[in-house]
């Protein structure tokens, strides 16, 4: 974002649109390491020197190189994931890009630009991953990590679904939670084998779903989904989204 890149971005809290470019550059050349020694990089990143690159120079290197490792190499080979069910780079391809259309989200809300359309098979694989490989993964593996958000739940379930639209049919997912328990039924291509009441239901579009799942909805402007339910189980599930994705 040309112009602005002094601005704050209101869904990254301390983050002007330079950090978040820099960030966004840091994290593909970071893939790009993972993909090409076949392990995940805990430790010596950044490289020294990367933090003296001009940050839109950088980004736009990083995804030249992010582009030609992706489209080179075998998804089927390993590419060095912290998923444990998935460390091939294919799964680099479903995470970049929804790592670039949150944080293009984030840039066009600290510049002020209008938000670019989401397409309907993105946002739902977007919601898609943040349930199952962000949240519910999170929570199997370090339920310690998520013993404030759900060591007193009483238990709850939650209804996400999508609207059907020319581009893509109703989607639904059904979220239950306990006492160190998240997980996921349904999403796409998955039927739900039972109408249950839920303690909660968020349905919209699927763009609108994708942004406030993932916590980018326009700051200040009255949501675009529908939730109904209690306001308890609702905050159960938002801080259980933002620790699985800090």
């Amino acid at each position: 974002m040309p112009g602005h890149l002094d601005a704050r971005v209101p869904t990254c809290p301390n983050w002007t649109v330079t950090d978040l470019a820099r960030h966004v550059g840091e994290v593909y050349l970071h893939k790009v390491e993972c993909m090409r020694e076949g392990v995940e990089r805990e430790t010596d990143w950044p490289p020294a020197g990367l933090k003296d690159e001009e940050p839109v120079a950088l980004l736009d290197r990083s995804y030249a190189e992010l582009v030609a490792e992706l489209t080179t190499r075998n998804p089927a080979a390993l590419g060095g994931t912290w998923y444990e069910p998935d460390p091939t780079v294919g799964f680099w391809f479903r995470r970049m890009a929804q790592e670039s259309v949150i944080h293009r989200i984030d840039a066009e809300l600290g510049a002020g630009a209008p938000i670019a359309p989401v397409p309907d098979d993105l946002a739902v694989d977007g919601i898609d991953e943040l349930l199952k490989v962000f949240v519910a993964y999170s929570v199997a593996n370090w339920s310690d990590y998520f013993a404030e958000a759900l060591g007193t739940s009483p238990g709850r379930t939650f209804k996400i679904q999508t609207t059907a639209t020319a581009d893509s049919p109703s989607v639904t997912w059904l979220v239950k939670t306990a006492p160190g328990i998240f997980t996921v039924e349904g999403g796409p291509d998955e039927k739900l084998a039972d109408e249950i009441s839920p303690d909660i239901s968020i349905s919209g579009t699927p763009a609108d779903v994708f942004r406030w799942t993932w916590n980018r909805e326009t700051p200040g402007e009255p949501s675009r989904v529908t939730i109904e339910g209690t306001p308890d189980a609702l905050t159960e599930f938002q801080r259980c989204v933002v620790l699985a994705t800090q």
